[in-house]
């Protein structure tokens, strides 16, 4: 099973705490023999649910940006811990840029034609990156499973 990620990033530490609980959760639900984690890496949600497929057993493929090799991918805190899992990575996809636009690319199309379903750390709101990739997983005829616990916080936008 070829399972995706995409999620709000800049979660609070309560949040981090339940969004793990719940990946874990969702993670230990798969065969670990044919569970394939597809993530771009993102800090927060991506990353974590990278780390739940490596330690349970499964495997993860990542997918990388056309722009990510010239801005420095991975930036920013927690930037060891995502270069690691891009190590660990049984496949990297790497996007070229589209040929119009620079070094734009669609890593939200790809994502959703490498997976059998989705996992959204999603608020609900209909803006931004995560709603985006989210309406195109649906649009596709992908479940999307969204995980969202009690408690947890919107990131300040």
């Amino acid at each position: 099973m070829r399972v995706g990620i995409v999620g709000h990033e800049g979660l609070s530490d309560l949040s981090e705490m339940l969004v793990r609980s719940d990946l874990w959760r969702l993670v230990s639900t798969f065969g670990s023999y044919d569970l394939v984690g597809v993530t771009c890496l993102a800090a927060g949600p991506e990353t974590w649910f990278a780390q739940s497929v490596l330690e349970y057993g499964g495997k993860v493929e990542v997918i990388v940006s056309a722009g990510a090799g010239k801005a420095g991918a991975f930036a920013g805190e927690g930037r060891q811990t995502r270069q690691r899992l891009m190590n660990e990575a049984t496949a990297v996809h790497r996007l070229a840029p589209v040929e119009v636009g620079g070094l734009g690319d669609d890593t939200c199309r790809a994502l959703v034609a490498m997976v059998d379903e989705l996992i959204a750390v999603w608020d609900g709101r209909p803006e931004g990156h995560t709603a985006e990739v989210v309406r195109a997983a649906e649009r596709a005829g992908l479940y999307v499973q969204v995980v969202w616990p009690q408690g947890c916080e919107s990131p300040a936008r």
